[in-house]
């Protein structure tokens, strides 16, 4: 059985892309329900895949992250790997829905847990907010506080990879992606069209959807008052054609074949190797950071052929 990818709430997990993508295991209210029911349900898990990455946000409350350190650590269980990478709720039910992606492939454990380190910089979440004034996840100056006070004043906010946040206005724009994206959005409490209409058309994106807000957004953008989107890279032979690439290293302490400088599994380093990465590997990085998707500027918003 492939690698299950579980989330903590049914926000999460979004359709699925294509008709390889896998069903999410969905972990929900995992600070609400008692603690021998959500060991059961991870212990079940365990031995129908063998491997379960948890990918949650790290907007979702205290306990919840709590709660799943408890399972891992009751289990004694080296095959759970918990994932909560620095994007907004709505990326990171996207950057899911990837490895959900990925985990019909080839792909070994390892391999796959730490693809979502790789992905992530590929991402560009955002959102269109009706006050910054409780926003503390991107950098905010005083003016632009000040304004946020003011009736009507919507901000335009990128959140990754590079903060960026500009009010909006006829001239307002986000620096976007360099390569082929897909757009999800997730509708508010704010009545504004700028993503779809404006936002979209500029970064020359190949397709949107819309869904559910997810609940941990409002906490995470300090707003309920909100429209919130994530450019991603949505097709399976390039996301595979870039985890592949990778140079793989064999993490010393479970054994498990990984990329990137740490082991998602067991949190453990790679020992330092002395092999270079070679002139093939266009996407060889040993430490997560992103590579570029095109050599040539003038391509580089074209598709990738795997």
């Amino acid at each position: 059985m492939p690698t299950a990818i579980a989330v903590t709430g049914a926000d999460l997990a979004l359709p699925a892309q294509d008709e390889r993508t896998l069903p999410a295991a969905v972990l929900p209210d995992l600070d609400r329900r008692p603690l021998e029911q959500t060991l059961a349900e991870m212990q079940v898990l365990l031995d129908q895949h063998g491997q379960v990455v948890v990918v949650c946000s790290g907007a979702a409350p205290p306990a919840v992250h709590r709660r799943l350190h408890t399972i891992r650590s009751l289990l004694e269980s080296d095959r759970i790997a918990l994932f909560s990478p620095d994007l907004p709720p709505l990326g990171v039910a996207v950057l899911a829905r990837q490895l959900r992606q990925l985990a019909s492939c080839d792909l070994s454990p390892g391999v796959l847990a730490s693809a979502g380190r790789l992905l992530t910089h590929y991402i560009h979440a955002g959102a269109v907010l009706g006050s910054v004034a409780k926003l503390d996840r991107v950098p905010v100056t005083l003016k632009a506080h000040a304004k946020s006070w003011m009736p009507g004043s919507q901000f335009a906010v990128l959140a990754h990879p590079q903060p960026q946040l500009v009010r909006l206005g006829p001239d307002a724009q986000l620096a976007g992606p360099e390569f082929a994206t897909r757009m999800v959005v997730a509708k508010g409490q704010l009545a504004t069209d700028w993503v779809t209409a404006t936002l979209a058309p500029a970064w020359q994106v190949q397709g949107l959807r819309e869904t559910e807000l997810p609940a941990d957004s409002a906490r995470w953008w300090g707003t309920g008052r909100m429209v919130e989107f994530c450019a991603h890279l949505a097709d399976l032979p390039v996301l595979y054609q870039l985890v592949t690439s990778v140079r793989r290293t064999v993490c010393h302490w479970c054994g498990l074949d990984v990329i990137g400088d740490l082991c998602v599994f067991c949190r453990a380093t790679p020992p330092e190797s002395g092999d270079a990465p070679t002139a093939g590997h266009r996407t060889a990085v040993a430490d997560g950071r992103p590579a570029r998707l095109a050599q040539n500027p003038a391509h580089s918003r074209q598709a990738l052929t795997p």
